[in-house]
């Protein structure tokens, strides 16, 4: 992490998965009252306290006193970090500083040596262009300064009034390593929403969108957008791979051992790679599958899928690694007949019945081979046979019996079709949500629940030759 500068904000840092490229040069813009002058001396602080990194605070228009006054608010003591030689804030007149960084062994080169620097603030570049009223001398003095900064290895904010979010990029923009707009709008016509976008980071990663921000008593907060509470005891526990390497990214190492994933879906996805992906390697690595498939799915069916993926069925279930719950009136090979639990033609009570008895029996028969037990449902075909208060009550049973015994659950529904009250409920009810949809010719996946609290972007699903036949862009 030697080539990452911390910002002094955590959630920013995290937005840009560790921090700011050293020796940038990162424009702050925004409009007056937004916290760029806050994000500013944070950031130098931060680098002075806990960065063992010395900085200066360069303003064009308000004395020094003005801003250790404004920043006693935060519990920032900045006179005391000047004479520890921590910090220095200068005013000078932009045109006398451009004059200075010019001059070898000039006044900006005695101040970076007298203290080492290694971090400068500038208050603020938009006075640039009220000097240099020419834009060609307007963008050389800033190609200047940014390359100056450069020079000596500097990573630099450079403070910008920006007063419309909307407007089109400056060549400030092009010229700069890196752009960071803070603004603040209307909120439910109560409440002012403070936001920060990171519209451009060269040689960064970031996570796009607007992500809200807080002034409180000891600076800016900020909060990455996506971003719900973390389930702490969930955590704890063991992960299991789905076989698709950026979705167990996304998943923080795999889905939970002991909980419960929702797939929400319809017609239109194709969701057969993503279930057979993750059954086949449950297989794989030795879990027993208990699978209730939909009415358009057959044991046939998926033979056919899991064989792409290196699992014999056939040989699985001579194993007795892996089951299927029927509850349709169709045919089943008998090479398979052993492993079909039939549930067709059963009550909802005698259903019921069933998962309390001889499923939950077969399931811990085994115990002392310590064997970990998957479960895939269907839940959209349960819906259309038992209705939604069968559905409710059967996920809310199962999945408080996965939390206690340490068995797995993954549920295959559609949100649209099952209604908004059943679908809430499924949701708050598991721990992890993951939407997948296409929109014209492109199918989309999305993490929206999970385990470990992270909350993705959309990401394109892509069909691939090789396994696990998708990939997750």
């Amino acid at each position: 992490m030697q080539n990452i500068t911390e910002s002094g904000v955590a959630g920013i840092d995290k937005i840009l998965y560790g921090g700011l490229p050293k020796g940038s040069a990162i424009i702050v813009e925004g409009a007056p009252g937004t916290g760029k002058t806050t994000l500013g001396v944070q950031f130098l602080v931060h680098g002075a306290l806990k960065s063992g990194e010395t900085g200066i605070y360069i303003t064009f228009e308000e004395f020094p006193h003005q801003i250790y006054q404004d920043m006693e608010a935060f519990g920032w003591d900045l006179k005391k970090l000047e004479k520890q030689n921590l910090l220095r804030f200068i005013s000078i007149k932009p045109e006398v500083l451009l004059e200075q960084m010019k001059q070898p062994n000039g006044l900006f080169e005695q101040l970076i040596q007298e203290i080492n620097c290694q971090r400068v603030v500038v208050d603020s570049i938009s006075l640039l262009q009220y000097i240099y009223k020419d834009q060609k001398e307007n963008r050389e003095a800033l190609y200047n300064l940014r390359n100056i900064l450069r020079k000596f290895s500097l990573t630099s904010m450079l403070l910008s009034e920006r007063a419309n979010s909307n407007s089109e990029d400056t060549f400030e923009h092009y010229v700069a390593d890196g752009v960071i707009r803070l603004s603040i709008e209307e909120q439910m016509q109560k409440f002012r929403k403070r936001t920060l976008e990171v519209i451009k980071m060269r040689g960064r990663k970031i996570i796009e969108g607007e992500h809200i921000y807080r002034l409180t008593d000891k600076g800016i907060h900020l909060v990455p957008a996506l971003s719900v509470v973390e389930d702490v005891l969930i955590k704890a526990h063991d992960k299991v791979s789905t076989g698709i390497g950026k979705l167990d990214q996304l998943l923080s190492g795999g889905i939970t051992r002991g909980s419960t994933l929702l797939i929400d879906t319809n017609s239109k996805a194709n969701y057969k790679y993503l279930i057979g992906s993750i059954i086949t390697k449950r297989i794989l690595e030795g879990d027993r599958i208990i699978a209730q498939p939909s009415s358009l799915t057959t044991i046939e069916d998926l033979q056919k899928v899991y064989k792409l993926y290196g699992v014999d069925l056939e040989e699985a279930c001579k194993q007795d690694k892996m089951y299927f719950i029927e509850q349709y009136n169709r045919e089943v090979p008998d090479v398979f007949k052993d492993n079909v639990l039939n549930v067709k033609d059963v009550s909802n009570e005698d259903y019921l019945g069933f998962l309390n008895g001889e499923l939950t029996k077969m399931v811990t028969r085994n115990f002392n081979t310590l064997d970990d037990w998957f479960v895939f449902y269907d839940l959209s075909a349960i819906f259309s046979l038992r209705g939604p208060d069968f559905v409710k009550r059967i996920f809310a049973e199962e999945s408080t019996r996965a939390r206690t015994t340490g068995n797995t659950i993954l549920a295959l529904c559609n949100f649209s079709e099952i209604g908004k009250e059943t679908s809430s409920f499924l949701e708050r009810t598991s721990n992890g949500v993951i939407r997948t949809w296409v929109d014209g010719n492109y199918q989309y996946l999305q993490l929206t629940k999970s385990t470990s609290g992270f909350v993705s972007e959309p990401l394109l699903v892509e069909t691939i030759s090789e396994k696990p036949l998708i990939q997750l862009v």
